[in-house]
């Protein structure tokens, strides 16, 4: 018995399923690393904002309280304060737009148009302004808040605070630079991860595909070993009991092949013996003549009968023979495969006792009565001389039991699980007078109408088989008798 070994390559589904969680994974890390720096960004700048906002409001009253005493002195002297920091620019306008103080005095008097200026337009009309714009003498990105300046709904100027995100950024950028560090190895991680789960998953795969490829070439010998405790080892053992099927299938497929050819041969060669015995002088005798032509004639109805039984049980194998059901009576179909077997029974001196019930089956008639007659058949031949077969029938729930039994030698318990197999016969020395299709016939025909047929027996006291037959789905009291057959 060969064991399948998978051979060491790329192969596709390792491949798309490799590709497919190394894409699932990148994009989920990748997403979720996004996420998590836009949400620190967001999160920075509204707790920057928030605290420049507080911090505006409270300089914002200070002031209005020195420009409503007109201390300019003490306004600057609060600019350059809160505006010390080299991350901070704070600066006091007039309402009209002119600077009265600023913390970065060096440069600031370089401007002109500071209504231009981002958030001053908003602030004059009462509106708190906040943002980020680049800076008015750097292209560095500024955090901003302007505020307008009242006391006793009087305007007194305008207030504006920005702080730079320089600092900030370069430390967002080593932030981000980290977690691109651990993204990536986290993805390396990941990669080593969905290999083997890809190998895991592929190899149990490709190995199904050879083992199904060499099946389909005719080696039923193979073994699938796939060991893992999900449904893959599952169908690995369902393709096991497939390949063992299909080495029986072939067996049997061999076997009846060698046993058709053997029992074609014979009557063939029998024939072709005999004329030419007949072309060689026999056909002047006329007593060895006439015995020629009768064994021609044995032979050809022996020929004719192999061939009709070989077509009936193709046909029934194939499911092509259509089965026209009636309701017809048990008993009278018994009485009928009797009588057509009575002149052979008579002439070996074999009686007949029966017993079925009045009961109903929803069968093929025809059929149902080939069945019974190879039954019979079978037990005549088996039967000893001046014996008796026994018929009985009975209902066992929702079917019709009809048993034969006969009171021959009996069936040899090794010969029982065997005696429906097509050419099979557990006496040898009869194989010359019969093909040993009339059990396998009988079966298959049973079988074909949802029904069973089981065969048991005892040393020397016969053999029994029993029929179980479907009942008619619902009975039917106003059922004429002219109705039943």
């Amino acid at each position: 018995m060969g064991r399948l070994r998978l051979p060491k390559r790329w192969n596709s589904i390792y491949a798309r399923l490799l590709a497919t969680y190394l894409l699932l994974t990148t994009l989920a890390t990748t997403l979720m690393a996004g996420y998590i720096l836009l949400s620190f960004y967001d999160y920075f700048i509204q707790v920057r904002q928030s605290d420049l906002e507080n911090w505006t409001a409270a300089l914002t009253e200070t002031v209005a309280d020195a420009l409503a005493d007109q201390d300019r002195r003490r306004v600057e002297i609060l600019v350059q304060r809160y505006g010390a920091p080299d991350n901070v620019t704070l600066r006091v306008l007039t309402p009209d737009g002119r600077l009265l103080a600023t913390s970065s005095p060096q440069t600031d008097w370089q401007v002109t148009q500071w209504l231009q200026i981002p958030g001053m337009r908003e602030a004059l009309q009462d509106q708190s302004s906040r943002g980020i714009a680049k800076g008015i003498f750097s292209d560095d990105d500024r955090l901003y808040s302007t505020r307008l300046i009242t006391h006793n709904d009087q305007v007194l100027g305008i207030l504006r605070m920005s702080i730079t995100l320089k600092q900030f950024q370069r430390q967002f950028a080593q932030v981000i630079w980290t977690i691109l560090g651990t993204l990536v190895g986290t993805i390396l991680l990941c990669a080593l991860i969905s290999e083997r789960l890809a190998r895991s998953l592929s190899r149990p795969v490709e190995l199904m595909q050879h083992f199904a490829i060499r099946v389909g070439s005719g080696h039923f010998d193979d073994k699938l070993i796939i060991r893992q405790s999900n449904e893959l080892e599952q169908l690995a053992a369902e393709l096991n009991r497939m390949s063992a099927r299909l080495a029986s299938l072939d067996q049997e497929r061999r076997a009846f092949l060698a046993n058709v050819s053997h029992e074609l041969r014979t009557p063939i060669s029998n024939v072709q013996v005999t004329v030419e015995a007949l072309k060689h002088g026999a056909y002047e005798e006329t007593e060895l003549r006439d015995r020629f032509f009768q064994t021609i004639e044995d032979e050809t109805k022996r020929l004719s009968r192999l061939l009709h039984d070989l077509l009936d049980l193709g046909r029934l194998e194939a499911g092509v023979s259509h089965l026209e059901r009636q309701i017809i009576s048990l008993p009278s179909l018994v009485t009928r495969a009797v009588m057509a077997m009575e002149s052979r029974m008579q002439a070996q001196g074999i009686a007949t006792q029966v017993n079925v019930a009045p009961i109903c089956v929803n069968v093929d008639p025809e059929r149902l009565l080939q069945a019974i007659l190879n039954i019979l058949d079978n037990a005549i031949k088996y039967s000893r001389p001046n014996s008796s077969i026994f018929i009985s029938g009975s209902r066992e729930g929702k079917w019709a039991q009809l048993a034969i039994r006969d009171q021959g030698p009996g069936i040899h318990a090794s010969d029982l699980p065997r005696i429906f197999e097509q050419f099979y016969s557990s006496d040898p020395s009869r194989q010359g007078n019969s093909a040993g299709l009339g059990l396998a016939i009988a079966r298959r025909i049973i079988e074909a109408h949802g029904g069973s047929i089981t065969a048991s027996s005892d040393a020397g006291q016969g053999a029994i088989f029993t029929l179980y037959l479907p009942l008619r789905e619902e009975p039917d009291r106003t059922l004429e008798r002219s109705q039943i057959i």
